[in-house]
């Protein structure tokens, strides 16, 4: 991963020309790394030139992922994942930047500051980051976004009882079904992968492994009901090779989505429920990860690799 990194301290790719901005991808892998001890020992230099590059790249709002004119990228993932890690690399001089980029995601999310209330199907997430979003239009929601930034607002130190994360649980509730599963959105039907039967959207693997992550990061204790649920329902669903709840008959048509998310699975459920097994993918000779299934990006080696890591520090 660390030769895959550009001149310019940023990690851009080469397979989709929405991540060649490197602004979402950076942050990301930098994550990665800064989970094992050995690399960040190492690579110390090469540590500061990722976290320069997020810092020149973020704008005077303290959003990153929008400053390549020609599309965004993915603003509320980029600049979550960037508070995270810059927090985790124990950098000083970066209070500053950090609290910017919080207030950016403040701002972000579907609150009555906006103009929402706490009846509409958005409150209390976050979209995809850019123009601020204000009734009716909510644009794209979902729990994968949602979940990037309660965890940066709790890493960088806003309390669990702070009104933004009491409003994110309000979201949380609404995306968690009766067996304690979760689907991905309640915004948007047609981006929940695994469907819908007599009217709920289903439950799945990649959801759920969000919403106990989501719910942790929100301040919600181990022996509330709503993680026991969630938890129980990745044990008794969990595939060590990919993404659980694709499975049923009337599920023929969306198969493809449990390889699809294999990579993200593992990245997730290794958080969520590190004591279940997981079966790591085979490894290019280069050290790369790739999955053959390009549903969701993960043919991308620098994606996909940024995964496989998550999973293998899992075990270490």
């Amino acid at each position: 991963m660390w030769t895959q990194q550009g001149p310019d301290g940023g990690f851009h790719s080469s397979t989709y020309g929405l991540l060649r901005s490197g602004q979402s991808l950076t942050p990301l892998i930098l994550d990665a790394l800064l989970k094992v001890p050995d690399t960040v020992r190492a690579h110390s230099a090469a540590i500061d030139r990722a976290l320069e590059f997020i810092k020149r790249n973020t704008d005077a709002q303290g959003a990153l992922g929008r400053m390549d004119e020609s599309s965004a990228d993915y603003p509320n993932y980029a600049t979550s994942l960037a508070v995270s890690a810059i927090i985790k690399s124990r950098r000083a001089g970066f209070a500053g930047l950090t609290q910017l980029m919080i207030g950016q995601l403040r701002a972000q999310q579907f609150s009555e500051d906006n103009g929402w209330k706490r009846g509409d199907t958005a409150y209390g997430g976050w979209g995809m980051g850019g123009a601020i979003r204000r009734p009716p239009d909510a644009g794209h929601v979902d729990l994968s976004m949602t979940r990037c930034v309660i965890e940066a607002l709790k890493d960088a130190g806003v309390s669990s009882s702070d009104p933004a994360m009491a409003r994110a649980l309000v979201f949380l509730e609404r995306c968690q079904n009766p067996d304690g599963g979760f689907y991905f959105s309640p915004v948007n039907p047609e981006i929940n992968k695994a469907g819908e039967t007599e009217e709920r959207f289903n439950s799945y693997g990649t959801a759920t492994a969000d919403g106990v992550l989501a719910l942790r990061a929100a301040g919600v204790p181990e022996t509330d009901d709503r993680i026991v649920k969630a938890l129980n329902w990745l044990r008794s669903h969990h595939l060590p090779d990919r993404a659980p709840g694709f499975d049923s008959p009337a599920q023929a048509s969306r198969k493809e989505w449990s390889t699809g998310l294999r990579f993200y699975y593992g990245y997730v459920i290794s958080q969520a429920a590190p004591s279940l097994h997981l079966e790591i993918p085979g490894q290019g000779a280069d050290g790369s990860f790739r999955n053959a299934n390009k549903l969701v990006k993960e043919d991308d080696p620098l994606i996909a690799t940024a995964f496989a890591l998550y999973m293998l520090s899992r075990r270490r």
